[in-house]
């Protein structure tokens, strides 16, 4: 089978690297000058917006499915009647607004930071005379990265956020007490099988996904099984077919949701070599209509992005460490741009200080992203990747 992917981006490289033992093949739909995923598949360099280039693509697939969520919902919808697309289009118009998403989960029971939707300054001020300081004031849509939010500490920080923002539709959320972010990635198959990876342990310093620690770390069989509810709720609610993703705050016992990503996820890479099966392989399998592979993780496991930087001596700690695992993304280096990722590999947790270490200090990090402490901190916004 021929599989069609809107995006060429790294995550589009790695369902092709996936996909091609499994009897895959890939054409890639990605505007941008640079396609990383094209390594692994065919490349059709056109918008998203483009219908003779959707149908084309739909055209040479048995099926299409999306490499990130900021796809404009209409190229689904062009390509639905000729080709199935998965997940659907109800996926990505959920996850691509904030507002349609948070009133998603609240229909669902499901507890997240407390938010307004806003359009003018005036209401602004008065959503966070309600809400509180502080509180970070979002767009609605097309944020990733650390981009589309605005710290607001006191009334002073308003006119300059809508300044700033202000073009776009926005909401203003609150800060959230949490004692660290945690993401569950659960896979639902075309039949209704659901299955879950174990909760993963994230950092985010400048609002970009820099540690994941899979499992995470303390982490118990209640709130995993609370995270797995969720997530199945949210699967099945959807009728999503395929890999998602729910960013979570934990505050004491408590799950608080952050965002949905409908798609494969960067807190999944350490599934490459640190799970029976890769959240790129469950994916594929997923929406193909095959039997779902097992989701137990391979003892424990530290993933790194690499941003901005990779640093030559990276493979020679590999060579020398086979629990070192680096993934280079054939994307041109500037700042903030993520351009692959290390994988570390261990039987117990302690025994991923070491490489981790190594891994730093080639950053020029010596200590790297420490745990959070108990405190309060804005919700990060969605990432591409």
């Amino acid at each position: 089978m021929r599989i069609g992917v809107l995006g060429g981006g790294q995550l589009g490289r790695m369902l092709g690297q996936a996909g091609r033992p499994l009897g895959f093949s890939f054409t890639f739909l990605e505007p941008a000058e640079e396609c990383p995923a094209a390594a692994t598949g065919d490349w059709i360099r056109a918008g998203f917006d483009q219908p003779q280039a959707l149908e084309a693509l739909a055209q040479r697939s048995g099926l299409v499915t999306y490499e990130f969520e900021n796809v404009p919902v209409e190229a689904l919808r062009t390509i639905e009647p000729l080709c199935p697309v998965r997940p659907s289009a109800r996926s990505l118009e959920t996850a691509q607004d904030r507002v349609r998403e948070k009133e998603f989960l609240a229909r669902l029971g499901i507890a997240t930071p407390r938010w307004e939707a806003v359009d003018d300054p005036a209401a602004l001020a008065a959503a966070v005379a309600r809400v509180g300081f502080p509180a970070v004031l979002k767009t609605r849509r097309m944020g990733y990265d650390g981009r589309g939010q605005r710290l607001l500490r006191t009334r002073d920080d308003l006119a300059p956020a809508w300044a700033a923002l202000g073009g776009a539709a926005l909401l203003v959320e609150a800060f959230v007490p949490f004692e660290r972010e945690l993401s569950i990635l659960g896979v639902r198959g075309t039949s209704g099988e659901c299955a879950f990876y174990p909760l993963v342990e994230n950092h985010h310093p400048g609002g970009i996904l820099r540690l994941s620690l899979a499992p995470a770390p303390g982490l118990g069989p209640g709130l995993q099984a609370r995270a797995e509810a969720l997530a199945r709720a949210a699967l099945e609610a959807l009728g999503h077919e395929g890999v998602m993703a729910i960013e979570l705050f934990q505050s004491g016992e408590a799950l608080i949701a952050n965002e949905i990503a409908p798609r494969v996820h960067n807190s999944g890479h350490w599934t490459i070599e640190g799970a029976a099966t890769s959240q790129f392989e469950n994916h594929l399998r997923a929406i193909a209509g095959r039997p779902l592979g097992p989701t137990t993780a391979r003892g424990h496991a530290a993933m790194v992005n690499l941003i901005g930087v990779i640093p030559d001596d990276l493979d020679a700690l590999a060579a020398r460490s086979p629990d070192v695992h680096v993934h280079r993304y054939d994307k041109r280096p500037r700042p903030g741009r993520k351009l692959g990722h290390v994988t570390i590999c261990a039987e117990r947790p302690e025994a991923l200080a070491p490489g981790l270490a190594a891994v730093w200090r080639m950053l020029g990090d010596e200590a790297g992203p420490m745990p959070a402490a108990a405190g309060e901190r804005p919700a990060p916004t969605k990432a591409r990747a």
